[in-house]
Parts: C-alpha cells; structure tokens; sequence
C-alpha cells in the first residue's frame, strides 16, 4: 500500500499529529520524509485538513467539531476539560482522556449522544501540549516507589528505577513526566525536586509555589539591579522639587511584623472638617519600566503571603528597604491628599509627590490599646509625637463608617485566621483574626485614597488599572436564592439583582443569630470575583463609582502601574499622549494581575489548609464543639471556633441514613433527628492529612440536634 493511502487510513481511524504518523510510518530520515510528502501531498489536495497540529480526514467532519480545551480536573475514571475561552466545561470519560494529564491543552470533540440528557461529554482527540511537571507525593506499594500527583491523587504512576533521586515513602516531591502511555497510570516519571516529609505544611506549601512556578528566589539580572539600591537612602538632592511633609506627624500602622511598609497617614481636625493625608510609598520612582526589575514584578503581580512567609513581588531591598516606609527614615511618597468636611464627607483631593518621614511605625494592637484607654506607659511615651491625632482618626472614622452603612456598603466577614507556628515552622495554634477598631480606620483611609485614585482617572478619560467587582450573575443569584429560602430568610427583592443595601440589610438581620456565619460565608460565595480591568464599572460590594487600588504598590503591581500613570499625568503629560502610552499597558496589567491574584489566593487557602491540618494532627482524639458549615449528602462540614474546618461523614451521624433538605439540612426519617446549618456539634479529631489539607471529625457523644419544627 502506498503511503499516501497508509496516512489517509490512519488518520480516518484517528486524528494524529505528525509525531504519531511519523512513529507509525517513519522511523528513519528516508521514511520521515516520506510521510511529510505524502501528508503534503493529502492537505494540497484537502483530503485531510489540520488544526493545531492534528490531522483529520475531511469527510470525518470534525474540523469544525474539534473544540481547544485545557485539562482541569481528573479523577479514577473520568476528567473534565474547561473550553480555552473559559465559556464551559466538558465531562471525558476515563477510556477516552487518552492519557491526557491537568494543565494539557487538548482538541476535543463533543460526544453525540450523552449518557446524561443535556450535559456536554466529550473526547479527546489528541493532546495538542503537554505539561509534564508536577508536585505530589511518593507512596512505597508493593515495594516500588511510586508517585500520587496533588492534582489527581486517585492515581499514581511508577518512577523510573534510576530516576528516584533520593526521595523516600511519603516525601513531597516534583517529578517531569518522561514517557507517556494511553493511560495516566502508564506515564513513568522522574523525580526532580525533593522538598520533604509531606507530614510537614512548610514542605508542602514550598511545593504549592514550586507546582504554580512562583519562585522564591530572584533571577540573577533582578537581584543585580536590586543590590545597587542595598541599604540606599534618600539624599536632599532627590527630595528637591517635592513636597516637604517631613513636618507633619505622619506615621505608619501595621501588624508588629510588617516589614515592607507602604502606607503612612496624617490628620488634622479644622474648623470645617478634615484635613488626611495618605501617604503611599513612590515605588515607581526606582521601578521603572523596561528594567529587570519592573518585568519580573509584572511577572509575579503581588506578593503571597502565607503563615509567617512571604514570596514578594520586589526584593527586599526594596520591600524592606528603599521603599518601605521605615521609622524616622527619610523616603520618597506619593501622597493624597484629602479634605473632608464636618460630616465626613469627601469635598476635595490632590496628588502630590513627596518627601516623608514616618515618626512611628505603629502596631495595631497598640493602636487599639490607645483608643480604649488601656494602654501602658511605654506604649504611650512610643506614640507621643503622633497621639493627638487619634480622637481625630476615631472621629472620623466614626462618621466614614456611618456614611459606609448609609449607602448600603456590604461588610462580610471573611473568616480570616491565624496561624501560630513554633520556632520549626509547626503549626501548634490557630486563631480567629479579629478586626480592631484601629484595623478598621486605616482600611477606610486607604479606601478613600484608592477611590480619589479611579475617580482622578475617570473624570480625566486616561487609560487605568480599575478594582472591579460587577453584580453578581444569574448563576450566583440562584444559589443566594436557595441559602436564604433554606435558612427562612426573606429572598424577595426589588429587582431582580439585589441592591448592596438589602443584603446589607440581611446581614444585619442575622447578626447574633445561629445563622450568622454560614449566610456571611454563603453571601461571599454568590458575590463575583473582583478584579482587574482598564474600564471602570464601578465596585458593587463596596457601593463606589469609582475604584482602584493605589495604597500598596511594594506588593501589587496595579498599584505600581497606576502611580506610574499618575506620575505622568502630574508630570503635564496630555491625554492624547496618555491614550497611546498606557492603552496597551494598562490592558495587559489588568489581565496579568488579575491572572496572578487567583494563583495566589489559591496558593495561601491551600497552604493554610495544611497548616490548619498539621495543627489539628496534634490534637486526634480531643473532643472539641463547632458549628455545622455545610451540608452534603455524605455528611456534614463543622468549623471549630478557632476556624479549623473538618468533615463529619453522615455515618458518623446515624447508622440508618440521612436525607439531605434543600443543601442546608440532613434528616434521620427513623429518630426524626436533624442536623442543619449553624447548628453546634461536639465532634472528635480522628484523621488529619497535612498534605491534601484534609481533616476529618467524627460525632462525639451525645449528638446534639434541631428537632424538626
């Protein structure tokens, strides 16, 4: 048979990329030649079409059928794909995933028949690029060691013989995919990274940043630009042509160990209102663009903070050091200043480059102390040069925040944690973060700072970095829907997407109730995610027009974006200048960064969850009570009062079965027992696994319940 018509079969049979067909037909750089001419030869002559590499006969149809999709999930028997324009997802049964592993970019097609009326099930054709690095564990079964990727753990492949690197049973490790099969269970593997016991969090959160290629270290062009800033200061040359505030009694407050500090304030109460300053580090002033330094920050786009580490986005002799806004050190701002008339209301701003010096560097917990009145005489002799401007910070704070409440401003709690590590990194507690007044005033002043910011760039119609959060989707609304009619709270609204107010309402309405948490827990869950765009649409949650964020720009590069547009704009630069230097800029920054946050925030919620995993394995067979936080059909999530989180199978509950009510709610049809959101349970420890971030609790005698009403 020619080879023309040895192709033309093969790929009626099943799509294949040139690799495939040179593997069946090739062999040497004769027959490889061979097989290009002949596939030449069939595309001419459009017998057989391509896209992205693979091949196919044009009377298969599938040219037009063949779908790009990333692999997103997987399990034993089955995986799912997410369309590459993010509109969907597809269900591949396990026999035809081909192998293909999460994070390949793959070409599929949709199955004609569904087993599921209505659902979208497809195949893969042909995995189009593969990834081939991944972190998990190695597990010692039947004497080789093999490897159990984080991603899918029903599975596990065999390491190469010679390719173990040292890695024992149980370590954390990174391996690369050296030879693939037609199943994931037939991809041989070699270990590259070894990172440790994954009974340690540390170990398995260096693997979370190694699995989503955030490196700790600098690249050597970076760190050589970063020495030549080592221990810098600021010379009167530099602050020449600034704004002198070294004599206003500006300060910073942070958390005791802060280091790379980028905000400070000023305030001074006057016959009409207020005069704030917020003072925010000139980081673009040494980052600036086309330099190593600046490329590697658009790269990284924040900084990840997790347990007592942090992974910034700058070195630390910028984060730390030039930038950071140190106590009694001179340094270059960008500052924002505000009046506020007698009532808290915002009547006029400007931005102004400086020159600074911080008198204090404030601890919350200290600040705190102060305006309670509670504070020790070391602590007050600390504060002395800046104490009288705190009634002034309270007073203003008081009315902001009535202002925040008067326009329906949502404030869900988010549930945020401490961990408390020992001096080897083990996690041994874990505390509710708790929001103190002096927390809550610099968080309205940044506020108001990061909106002067957006409403700045508006009225002038420049190209921008905005903090977007739109109104939540009809997916979403759904969902809040079904909460609150399970929970017995009225879900009628005036239109059909409710008004921040009156779910602001409701969160007032079930303060103090059983039903507190888990409906601020599921209102956060139906908001959308914000993020980053060049329009400004405005903040649903927050109930603002206008909004940006300006106040950190050490560890987010949208900050250090818009100052460098501002700089410009204060510099005389025109807008039609501006349209053309930052339209592309502002664009590709609001999709990096907004990319870059999700990747974080996944990082440090897995991260933490091993932390609070290592911390409860510490503590199997301790009987503790929390408050029932989900409900699934195979039982119940409880989250202790610390905010460690496990999950109470239904077995554990009752031996005769449970039906599940409406996702809030299990019943036992024979004892009448029920066991529904934000009801308390004593529960026991009985499992903890630090590397999947997994803890498991059983029902502790006596169960307590709600009788059905």
């Amino acid at each position: 048979m020619a080879m023309r018509d040895k192709i033309e079969r093969a790929i009626q049979m099943q799509p294949c990329t040139v690799r495939d067909l040179k593997a069946k037909f090739g062999g040497d750089r004769a027959a490889d030649r061979k097989v290009m001419d002949a596939l030449d030869e069939l595309v001419r002559e459009a017998v057989v079409c391509q896209r992205e590499g693979v091949f196919f006969t044009v009377r298969s149809g599938r040219k037009d059928k063949a779908l790009l999709c990333n692999v997103v999930k997987l399990g034993k028997t089955f995986g799912f794909v997410m369309l590459e324009d993010g509109s969907g997802d597809i269900f591949i049964p396990g026999r035809l995933m081909k192998g293909a592993m999460p994070g390949d970019r793959v070409l599929v097609e949709k199955l004609a028949h569904p087993r599921v009326e209505g659902s979208d099930e497809g195949e893969i054709l042909a995995v189009l690029e593969e990834k081939n690095s991944l972190v998990g564990t190695t597990r010692r079964i039947s004497g080789r060691l093999v490897f159990v990727p984080d991603d899918c753990p029903a599975i596990s492949m065999q390491i190469l013989r010679d390719s173990e690197g040292g890695a024992k049973d149980g370590d954390k490790v990174a391996v690369e995919i050296r030879s693939r099969g037609m199943r994931q269970e037939d991809h041989r593997v070699a270990v590259v990274m070894r990172f440790g016991s994954s009974d340690e969090a540390k170990r398995c959160a260096k693997a979370l940043l190694y699995a989503r290629d955030v490196h700790v270290r600098f690249p050597e062009e970076v760190r050589d630009e970063a020495k030549k800033l080592e221990g810098a200061t600021v010379s009167e040359a530099e602050a020449a042509g600034r704004m002198d505030l070294r004599a206003l009694p500006i300060f910073t407050i942070d958390s005791a160990e802060t280091k790379d500090i980028d905000d400070a304030i000023s305030l001074n109460q006057t016959p009409d209102g207020f005069e704030l300053g917020v003072h925010i580090a000139d980081v673009s002033n040494y980052v600036k663009p086309g330099t190593a330094l600046d490329n590697e920050a658009f790269s990284r786009a924040t900084s990840v903070y997790y347990a007592d580490q942090v992974v910034p986005m700058l070195p630390k002799q910028l984060s730390n050091g030039i930038c950071s806004l140190n106590e009694g050190e001179l340094r270059l701002a960008f500052s924002c200043l505000m009046h506020l008339d007698k009532a808290g209301k915002l009547v006029d701003y400007k931005f102004v480059k400086s020159v600074i010096r911080s008198r204090v560097k404030g601890v919350y917990s200290e600040i705190n102390a102060l305006l309670a009145g509670t504070a020790d005489r070391e602590t007050q002799y600390k504060y002395a040069e800046v104490a009288a401007q705190l009634p002034a910070m309270k007073a203003l704070y008081t009315l902001r925040a009535g202002l925040r409440r008067e326009r329906g401003c949502m404030d869900i709690e988010s549930g945020e944690v401490k961990l408390i590590l020992d001096e080897n990194g083990r996690c041994i507690d874990v505390k509710k973060r708790v929001q103190g007044e002096s927390e809550a005033m610099i968080e309205e002043f940044m506020l108001l700072a990061n909106q002067c910011a957006a409403h700045f760039a508006r009225t002038k119609q420049v190209p921008f970095v905005y903090r977007v959060h739109e109104e939540p989707n009809s997916e979403k609304l759904e969902r809040l829907h079904t909460l609150l009619q399970a929970c017995g709270i009225n879900d009628h609204f005036a239109k059909e997407v409710p008004e921040p107010k009156e779910l602001s309402a409701i969160l007032e309405g079930v303060k103090g109730t059983p039903y507190e948490k888990i409906i601020h827990t599921g209102l956060l869950r139906c908001m959308s995610k914000a993020e980053y765009q060049a329009e400004p649409k405005g903040h649903y949650g927050l109930v603002l027009k206008d909004y940006a964020h300006f106040t950190s720009p050490i560890r987010r590069y949208p900050d250090l974006a818009i100052h460098r547009i501002l700089t410009a704009m204060l510099g005389g630069m025109d807008k039609e200048t501006l349209t053309v230097s930052y339209s592309d800029f502002a664009e590709k920054v609001s999709k990096q960064s907004s990319a870059q946050e999700v990747v974080a925030m996944q990082i440090e919620r897995r991260a933490e969850d091993c932390y609070k995993a290592e911390y409860a394995r510490a503590h199997i067979g301790e009987h503790r009570e929390g408050t029932i936080s989900g409900v699934t059909q195979k039982g119940v999530f409880v989250e202790l009062d610390n905010g460690v989180e496990g999950f109470v199978p239904v077995g554990s509950l009752t031996a005769t079965g449970a039906l599940l009510t409406e996702g809030v709610r299990l019943s036992d049809p024979v004892s009448g027992k029920q066991w529904a959101l934000g009801d308390r349970l004593m529960i026991t420890i009985v499992r903890a696994d630090v590397n999947l971030g997994k803890i498991d609790f059983e029902a502790a005698a006596p169960v307590t319940f709600s009788e059905k009403k």
